[in-house]
């Protein structure tokens, strides 16, 4: 198998992507944290001290989407056409599910920007709640549905 971010040499290197055509591209990740019973009836009723816990995670996440090539180093800058926050109050395990789908018309696919959304929801959902509960748990976070380019639609296993 041969890693495409690196050169003959092993030298780290952007894909180049000019050659690709662009095509609408789509992501879609997921991931959950983990918390008290405590903390989640906090977040559904909206008392927690920080403010709204999800309104807040909400815009971090779509931050993080837009930010994506700023912290991954290899990442290419993309124009962004969708970015969806999704959240679901788990009751039955105590937790909180991120759901991202991020969109784009471009030469590269979205799924670091999904994933980066997800993961900046949960740290900034665990950063709001961290006072109340320290033993919160981040888990499951992982591409779930993929879109366009050559290698078309696919889904997580």
């Amino acid at each position: 198998m041969k890693l495409t971010h690196f050169d003959r040499q092993g030298a780290a290197q952007m894909v180049d992507v000019g050659d690709k055509a662009e095509t609408r591209r789509r992501a879609v990740a997921r991931g959950r944290i983990l918390m008290q019973p405590d903390t989640l009836r906090m977040i559904r009723m909206g008392d927690a001290k920080k403010g709204d816990v999800l309104g807040v995670a909400r815009i971090a996440g779509i931050q993080g989407a837009k930010r994506t090539a700023d912290l991954i180093p290899l990442c290419h800058p993309l124009a962004l056409t969708k970015i969806g926050i999704a959240f679901e109050l788990l009751e039955e395990i105590s937790a909180v599910e991120v759901e991202a789908v991020i969109e784009t018309i471009g030469r590269t696919g979205v799924e670091m920007e999904a994933l980066m959304a997800v993961n900046i929801c949960l740290l900034t959902i665990y950063d709001m709640c961290k006072a109340v509960d320290r033993g919160m748990r981040l888990e499951g976070v992982q591409v779930y549905e993929k879109t366009g380019g050559k290698s078309g639609h696919t889904l997580a296993l």
